[in-house]
């Protein structure tokens, strides 16, 4: 089995190629949606961070807003937070990786790949990109985000160029989605696994 890493800084692109591999066969671990599952209505990370930061839960689940407010820009607390976070979601990809264990590729989408140390246990490293000018103005156009936040997030990121460096594979977005689906069919082709495994 084959496993693949895809990574990306904010507004690269990476859910939509995420979703081109999935399309092809290839079962996708998304971190970010694990997160989401764990810290939701019902969610078995909502007592701990309620604990840990009071106020932070509303209706049996994470209310992300006031999370976010409470750890931007104060490191004790974002590690806090993620000593909270990480080994759950080390646990839920354990259980994929079971759940998927006949497949001849999985893809992981992990956000924070470089900066949690986790590239070094992947085969392959895609990095997903595109110009920080379209980027920028993708990130700005999602609701509720500020150039503030926006400044906070990738100052908590290993920097775009960093992440072409250390990758494997770079896929472009800046370009049509029928081009970054070519990009897509040609790293699945060099892997030996044609148009889907």
């Amino acid at each position: 089995m084959k496993t693949i890493a895809l990574t990306g800084s904010i507004g690269m692109g990476k859910s939509t190629v995420a979703a081109m591999f999935a399309a092809r066969g290839i079962p996708v671990f998304d971190a970010d949606a694990a997160v989401r599952t764990l810290q939701g209505p019902g969610g078995r990370l909502v007592p701990a961070i309620e604990q840990r930061f009071p106020g932070t839960t509303r209706n049996g689940a994470v209310d992300r807003d006031a999370l976010a407010l409470g750890v931007l820009g104060k490191p004790d607390e974002l590690a806090a937070l993620e000593a909270i976070v990480h080994p759950a979601v080390h646990h839920e990809r354990t259980r994929f990786i079971v759940e998927h264990g006949d497949a001849a590729a999985l893809l992981f989408d992990i956000p924070l790949l470089f900066e949690t140390g986790g590239d070094r246990v992947f085969d392959t490293i895609i990095v997903v990109s595109a110009p920080a000018e379209v980027q920028r103005q993708r990130v700005l156009a999602r609701p509720g985000m500020t150039q503030e936040k926006l400044d906070h997030i990738l100052a908590r990121q290993t920097p775009d160029a960093e992440k072409r460096a250390r990758a494997t594979h770079v896929i472009d977005t800046s370009v049509s989605l029928a081009e970054t689906e070519r990009q897509v069919d040609a790293i699945l082709s060099g892997l030996g696994l044609g148009s889907g495994a």
